[in-house]
């Protein structure tokens, strides 16, 4: 199967745009295109009925930065002559590797190329990893790119 259509979910971190270099090099090698997915994710539950009035603009202003990281990504990607799009994604309630799942089947994704931190142990426990969830979820390739080792 060629892959014409790769998926790159990016989140504004080292690992993400080391996904995105290897997804744009595939993509160039294959002729294919890539689309860029931000999942903007809804700040934590607050805590008091006076923080209430700053959520709405909060979450405006994630959008907004999310919005950032994707066009950023699309320019690299275009400055290396590779057709790319920009999806923007609010998971409203489902885990971020849910909400990548869900595109990848959306838009008809032949494969999903996804940097990912490589947390181990406690680090990994903590804060979870949406690689290991799309690994497992994912009914298409998942190409897993290593970060840097601090990220």
């Amino acid at each position: 199967m060629a892959y014409q259509r790769i998926l790159v979910p990016i989140d504004g971190s080292a690992a993400s745009a080391r996904g995105l270099e290897e997804a744009v090099r595939l993509a160039k090698a294959l002729g294919a295109r890539v689309t860029i997915l931000h999942v903007v994710e809804n700040p934590p539950v607050l805590a008091s009925p006076d923080m209430a009035a700053y959520a709405p603009q909060a979450i405006d202003d994630m959008r907004l930065a999310g919005q950032q990281i994707a066009d950023d990504a699309k320019a690299r990607a275009e400055a290396a002559g590779v057709t790319a799009e920009v999806v923007l994604v609010d998971p409203t309630g489902k885990a971020v590797y849910e909400a990548i799942v869900e595109q990848a089947r959306r838009l008809g994704a032949d494969i999903i190329a996804l940097g990912t931190h490589g947390r181990r142990g406690l680090a990994r426990a903590i804060m979870g990893s949406d690689a290991e969830g799309v690994v497992r979820a994912a009914t298409v390739p998942v190409m897993l790119v290593r970060g840097a080792e601090r990220d």
